[in-house]
């Protein structure tokens, strides 16, 4: 899952959205500005990871878990703004609830209805499958009605997004075991990715910009230096090597450089910069994830997600 809690995510990726007119806004818009609709691109890498870190060659049961793993997130966005409707008004006038062109009643009954089809798609991939889908479905709840603004908000958001991967590899190979390192990578960027939210809308200190720079160092340095780092068997194919090479660069890349900013000026246009930044960059972390397994097609899929992500980012708020 995706830092949501307080947006610039959790724009353009780099700054607030726009005062729009609710009459220059169509449905449609509206309701990709509830999804989030770029940062679902994130989504789809989980399922694909932890495909292939459970050893299995990805099929429709990965493909069921990816469908699965998309109504959950998008049921936990539009639950969010539900939740954060009165907060909203005063603080994001513009955003599809309180400015009127989504109304609270259908942002909660499609996070019902996406958490239903999420547990649904979960079943056919399998009993393991669903196994790991109940728990991450009450964690997403559980965030967005409860534990959003207490201190276990950014552990249980990175909490979600382990569990996410851990749903494809139960869905793919049965057994969520081969893949908890790579969960626990991803859960780690995500928990200071989630921490650093927490100032987007009012500024801060740069402790949380600053741990979140020093936390994307070290798993980019395990992953590049520390054999099996991630938890699978280190890749001996040159071509995957080279790729998860450069897809970690791209990760400490689109992740550190904004958090820099903020770190040096804990504004909040530079803390949603370094928010989004690190959305962004939780594609080629699972890209480079699946790389260094040896997954070179399931790589080459996640990272494609990028310019998409990109494209619609300019458009539609990530946060």
């Amino acid at each position: 899952m995706t830092p949501h809690s307080r947006r610039p995510d959790r724009p353009s990726t780099t700054s607030p959205t726009p005062n729009r007119s609710p009459r220059a806004s169509t449905p449609a818009r509206a309701w990709a500005e509830l999804l989030r609709l770029p940062a679902l691109f994130t989504v789809p890498g989980d399922a694909l990871v932890g495909a292939a870190t459970s050893g299995a060659r990805p099929d429709s049961r990965t493909l069921l878990a990816i469908a699965s793993s998309l109504c959950l997130y998008e049921a936990g966005m539009a639950l969010n703004d539900w939740a954060d409707r009165t907060e909203d008004a005063l603080e994001r006038p513009h955003r599809p609830l309180p400015s009127g062109r989504i109304r609270p009643s259908a942002a909660l009954t499609a996070a019902g209805a996406l958490t239903a089809a999420g547990l649904a798609l979960a079943a056919c991939a399998g009993r393991p499958a669903l196994t790991v889908a109940a728990p991450l479905a009450a964690t997403v709840w559980a965030y967005d009605l409860a534990l959003k603004r207490t201190p276990a908000g950014p552990a249980a958001m990175a909490t979600a997004r382990g569990l996410d991967l851990l749903l494809g590899a139960t869905a793919t190979g049965g057994s969520a075991r081969p893949a908890l390192p790579a969960a626990l990578t991803l859960a780690t960027h995500t928990l200071a990715v989630t921490t650093v939210s927490r100032g987007e809308t009012r500024g801060g200190s740069p402790l949380a910009p600053l741990a979140a720079l020093i936390t994307t160092g070290t798993l980019a340095w395990r992953l590049t230096r520390t054999p099996g780092a991630s938890g699978e068997a280190p890749s001996r194919h040159p071509a995957a090597d080279a790729l998860h090479t450069a897809l970690t660069a791209a990760f400490v890349t689109t992740s550190g450089r904004p958090l820099l900013h903020a770190a040096l000026n804990p504004s909040p246009p530079l803390t949603q910069r370094a928010v989004g930044g690190g959305i962004r960059a939780m594609i080629p972390l699972q890209a480079a994830l699946a790389a260094r397994s040896g997954a070179l097609t399931s790589a080459l899929l996640t990272a494609a997600l990028a310019p998409a992500a990109r494209h619609f980012a300019r458009r539609v708020s990530v946060t």
